[in-house]
């Protein structure tokens, strides 16, 4: 089935995401505040983990709705178990390892610094010297900044965390802050947007990006994940909900690296390795 295809159904009522059966509904996490992954328009959920998980569900035979929930609520609400999967561009880390479980990665980023179109500032004015930057907290890329220029003896940075990049960026805007750090997808949409912000320089992260499930995997969901992410891959549904979204993006192969540090990707690997 392609993504034209699996779209037609699921107007139709036909796909497996929210319909009315009764085998179990699992419920996925989303911060729909995170163009291109994840957002809300005209009350429907849009995005690329949107339609990706849509597609997997179909393909998997899941039943599964999606919740809006701010970032900074998600991985607790997960490792807690009041909800099932987390659904959005999702980096993964040695942290996040500790309380979750990953499917193989489908994605990687590098961080963004965007300033203000008209600000005729560069990377070395917003990364010292007594600048302001933002960023979402609890994100990796407050994390950065925070161990590598925050906490850098010498470096005169203030960091100011926010629940989502949206503000962020409009907080730049107004000048309360000199630059936000973000991904690079997602600075990518700001721009393609008409947001009038410029990227002053990359933080080169290679940070691979996945699903994510409770510790263990209770729910037992990660080895349909991971088949259900080869197969929309390799199906060219996943091309496609891709440029969809994200037009000039370059299609990684998947999985992308898998860091040594997560369990979840200790052979045998559920739904992959078999």
């Amino acid at each position: 089935m392609t993504f034209r295809h699996l779209a037609i159904a699921l107007v139709a009522g036909h796909a497996s995401i929210g319909s009315a059966s009764a085998q179990e509904t699992y419920v996925a996490g989303v911060e729909a505040s995170f163009p291109p992954w994840a957002y809300v328009e005209e009350g429907e959920f849009k995005g690329i983990a949107i339609d990706a998980m849509r597609a997997i569900a179909e393909d998997q035979n899941l039943d599964v709705e999606f919740r809006d929930m701010p970032w900074p609520s998600l991985i607790p609400a997960l490792a807690q178990g009041r909800i099932d999967l987390l659904v959005t561009g999702l980096n993964v880390t040695p942290e996040r390892a500790e309380v979750l479980d990953f499917s193989i990665p489908w994605w990687e980023n590098d961080d963004e610094i965007l300033v203000a179109a008209d600000s005729g500032k560069n990377m070395i004015d917003v990364l010292c010297c007594g600048a302001t930057i933002g960023a979402q907290g609890g994100a990796t890329q407050y994390a950065w900044i925070e161990e590598n220029l925050v906490n850098r003896e010498g470096v005169d940075v203030t960091l100011r965390g926010y629940e989502d990049y949206v503000v962020a960026v409009e907080d730049m805007l107004t000048g309360r802050t000199d630059a936000v750090v973000t991904s690079t997808d997602t600075a990518e949409e700001f721009i393609s947007n008409g947001r009038p912000v410029r990227i002053v320089g990359t933080i080169q992260q290679n940070q691979p990006q996945a699903l994510a499930v409770q510790k263990g995997d209770p729910r037992e969901l990660l080895a349909s994940l991971n088949r259900g992410i080869v197969n929309i891959y390799e199906s060219g549904a996943w091309e496609e909900i891709v440029h969809t979204y994200s037009p000039q993006a370059s299609i990684r192969q998947i999985p992308t690296a898998m860091p040594d540090f997560v369990d979840s990707y200790e052979e045998p690997i559920p739904g992959y390795s078999d």
